[in-house]
């Protein structure tokens, strides 16, 4: 029988070299960034107004600048989306109440006509943005804490069913970093912004990552009192090769749509697949090389800090 588990030294390290990499770059935008985050933050998190115009016609940035200054607002963010041909560009500012947002998109319209049919302005207000940053943090806590009970639960007539619980909120940890990482690495190289999208693919990720970690464990309970004659080393790695081709075959029946839907759909719902599928692949990578592996190493003694 292969033993896959051995190799989990190697798995480690991977995992360890992707997330260094993330790490890296979220340190990096939260030093340079002006809101001293992770990674660029949309108007569903922070307050603020954004624009997203269509010109019929040229318009340069420093026109745009100067309209905007005359209602006071000394230093938007300028940035041309797609081509220089398309004229679409995005602006981003203060809060803005409705009235003076849209006397501004007017003057605007006066320098370069714009299509209002395609026009896109959002406004959070400071109390709102607030809140919605609160959510995000509250949402992802709760799920780590509710993972972790009821591992715990369902595997309480397992010896040490802690482990479980927590080898599983590992790997889920494990699957947002990667995320985080890759969405900040794209917000310097792309200029994304995290949106409530965003919050929707991370959430999505950790039901995903921690599904399949359940579905090993669960196998490992029930082959435990069927395999007394073998080390427990033996029997994780066999119940993770019996288990093997379902995960794979879920996970990758999810990751070939997320593909499809990457080159095929829509812009606006592109950063949310791409988020969505490094994710789903993070995901499958943890739950068969991470979460299982982890377990094995605590059992045998090999984290210093988790000694038997």
């Amino acid at each position: 029988m292969f033993n896959l588990v051995q190799k989990r030294r190697w798995y480690f390290r991977i995992s360890a070299v992707v997330i260094l990499l993330g790490l890296v770059a979220i340190i990096y935008s939260v030093i340079t960034l002006d809101t001293h985050t992770p990674f660029p933050l949309s108007v569903d998190f922070r307050s603020g107004t954004r624009f997203v115009l269509h010109f019929q016609a040229p318009i340069t940035e420093s026109e745009i600048r100067e309209v905007f200054g005359e209602f006071g607002v000394t230093n938007p963010s300028v940035t041309r989306l797609g081509q220089a041909q398309d004229n679409v560009w995005q602006i981003r500012t203060e809060f803005l109440a409705t009235s003076k947002a849209q006397a501004a998109q007017d003057a605007l319209a006066e320098v370069a006509a714009i299509d209002t049919a395609q026009t896109e302005i959002d406004s959070v207000s400071p109390s709102v943005g607030a809140e919605v940053t609160r959510a995000a943090m509250l949402a992802v806590v709760v799920a780590a804490v509710a993972i972790l009970l009821f591992i715990v639960f369902a595997f309480r007539q397992v010896p040490n069913s802690g482990r479980y619980g927590a080898c599983a909120v590992a790997a889920m940890l494990h699957d947002i970093l990667v995320a985080m990482g890759f969405m900040s690495l794209a917000g310097l190289l792309f200029g994304w912004e995290a949106d409530a999208l965003f919050l929707t693919a991370m959430l999505t990720v950790i039901g995903f990552s921690v599904q399949d970690t359940i579905v090993v464990f669960d196998r490992i309970r029930e082959n435990i009192p069927r395999r007394k004659n073998e080390d427990f080393e033996t029997v994780v790695n066999r119940s993770l090769l019996e288990t093997l081709h379902r995960s794979l075959a879920t996970q990758l029946n999810a990751i070939f749509v997320m593909v499809a839907l990457l080159f095929f759909g829509g812009a606006s719902i592109r950063q949310f697949i791409a988020v969505m599928l490094v994710g789903m692949v993070s995901g499958t990578y943890s739950s068969i090389f991470n979460a299982v592996p982890l377990l094995v190493a605590w059992h045998k003694g090999e984290i210093p800090f988790l000694k038997s």
